[in-house]
């Protein structure tokens, strides 16, 4: 399913037009964004968690040259499932 997939199951399922269902959309994705990038999590309870991870800096090898480099460090993005999604997907 993409983004416009998406949408449109939105609006069906609440009974609301596509563009309302793309506003709604878009504020969830956007306000998730936020909130992670300043360093906070976001929980939905029975759906999961978004929140930030490390990455620490490692040396890598250059698979055409076999040359080692070196890998710097970096912020992640984690998702955690919950219960309520995990139970869902097994049963499906």
């Amino acid at each position: 399913m993409n983004k416009q997939e998406l949408i449109g199951a939105v609006a069906s399922a609440s009974g609301t037009s596509k563009i309302a269902a793309e506003d709604a959309i878009n504020a969830v994705f956007e306000t998730i964004s936020k909130t992670v990038a300043a360093g906070d999590t976001v929980q939905l309870i029975g759906f999961g968690s978004f929140g930030t991870g490390e990455c620490a800096a490692r040396t890598g090898r250059n698979p055409q040259t076999g040359e080692t480099i070196k890998i710097a460090a970096a912020k992640t993005v984690r998702f955690t499932a919950g219960k309520g999604f995990k139970d869902a997907v097994n049963q499906a």
